[in-house]
């Protein structure tokens, strides 16, 4: 079995560099032949196609010319001629959606490679079935590309809702993704990727590869999973502002302490005299006796605050340490995961959960040197950290 990793997701949406009218500097032109158009059919002649008849039948029940609609339908959303990229609407509406659908890596299936021709073939299958699967969803530009590095899909389409008010067919995606059973909402369209990629993964099974998730779409995750991941990282932020607090409050204690650190030099610059009743006693201003007392308040409260801060410093490199040990068992842990013969599904989704979990503890650990470092701590959390691991030795 080949572990090949599945992308798919949202494209920029340019037909022009989908049908090679444009030609980028990362295209091989000696390859250009080998491309598989689809379908290409001018987004002009698709929005009358799809759209014509509705306007006529909405201006036919409008007694009042305002309200009609004057012109095209494309024209009356974006208010210019049809354009081969993506334009929105002043209601949100796109003009159209792209997405781009690609099976492994330039290096595991890019050009030269001998699953170049095999992944594909699996795209060429994909396609050929996603019309039928999702009905309002239009598709009039289809292109598998073959003259850069990976062989990748580019579907251009048209979303079709069907409304009681206003135009009876619409552009309209979330009435799209709810007539073809997704429900409502924000998670439509998670929903519907999720189908699409599990369609693609059956897919890659049969041709012998055990697809990787996703590296930048959610669409491989159940809803109620999906939920969780996300208290999850609700959970995490949480406990970073929680740290970012305790760090903060911290700060302003050492603040506080070193204003109020006593300076030594004001008490040299007091003068003294000798009693003239007692040869063991000296005399002070009135002012320089209240400036010593005071001084010897704030040496007392400065006492106090250094032990106090001491113990909290303590107990930041602690935290600071252990954070240190996490990251670094999380490293260990994750060098399980690297041969990916000897790894089942759920050990590769724990996987992708660690790496989450790693980059969650990396962060706050970057914070917290930064921290230490800004109070001057460099030092003594080298050679906390030092005792702590000659202790865990010992034991």
């Amino acid at each position: 079995m080949k572990y090949k990793r599945i992308s798919f997701g949202q494209g920029k949406g340019s037909i022009t560099h989908n049908n090679r009218n444009f030609i980028a500097n990362n295209v091989d032109r000696n390859r250009i032949a080998n491309n598989v158009t689809f379908i290409s059919k001018p987004i002009g002649e698709v929005y009358e196609e799809l759209f014509g008849g509705a306007v006529t039948r909405y201006n036919a029940r409008q007694k009042r010319n305002d309200r009609k609609i004057h012109g095209t339908y494309y024209e009356h959303l974006f208010h210019c001629k049809p354009s081969n990229s993506v334009l929105t609407a002043s209601d949100k509406r796109k003009s159209f959606y792209e997405d781009v659908v690609q099976i492994g890596k330039m290096e595991d299936s890019g050009y030269g490679t001998e699953d170049f021709q095999l992944v594909a073939d699996c795209l060429t299958e994909y396609m050929n079935g996603f019309q039928a699967r999702n009905p309002n969803f239009h598709v009039f530009n289809a292109v598998l590309h073959m003259d850069e590095a990976t062989p990748h899909l580019h579907i251009d389409y048209i979303p079709i809702g069907h409304y009681k008010r206003g135009m009876d067919i619409q552009n309209g995606i979330a009435q799209a993704l709810k007539e073809m059973g997704y429900g409502d909402g924000k998670q439509a369209i998670a929903r519907w990727r999720e189908k699409e990629v599990e369609v693609l993964n059956e897919i890659c099974r049969r041709h012998g590869i055990e697809p990787l998730p996703p590296e930048k779409s959610r669409g491989t995750l159940e809803v109620a999973e999906y939920k969780e991941q996300r208290r999850k990282a609700e959970h995490l932020a949480v406990e970073n502002e929680k740290s970012q607090s305790e760090l903060d409050e911290l700060n302003e204690e050492l603040k506080t302490a070193t204003e109020k650190k006593v300076k030594i030099v004001e008490i040299d610059s007091i003068e003294t005299k000798k009693s003239r009743f007692s040869r063991n006693k000296i005399s002070l201003s009135t002012e320089d006796f209240q400036n010593l007392s005071d001084l010897a308040k704030k040496q007392v409260a400065g006492v106090k605050q250094t032990k106090k801060l001491k113990s909290e410093n303590v107990e930041l490199l602690k935290k600071v340490t252990d954070l240190e040990v996490q990251v670094k068992f999380l490293i260990a842990e994750l060098d399980k995961y690297k041969q990916p013969a000897h790894c089942s599904r759920e050990q590769l989704k724990k996987s992708a959960e660690k790496v989450s979990e790693l980059e969650q503890l990396k962060s706050k650990y970057r914070k917290a040197l930064e921290f230490i470092n800004s109070r001057a701590l460099a030092t003594e959390f080298e050679i906390y950290k030092n005792h702590s691991v000659r202790k865990t030795e010992l034991e």
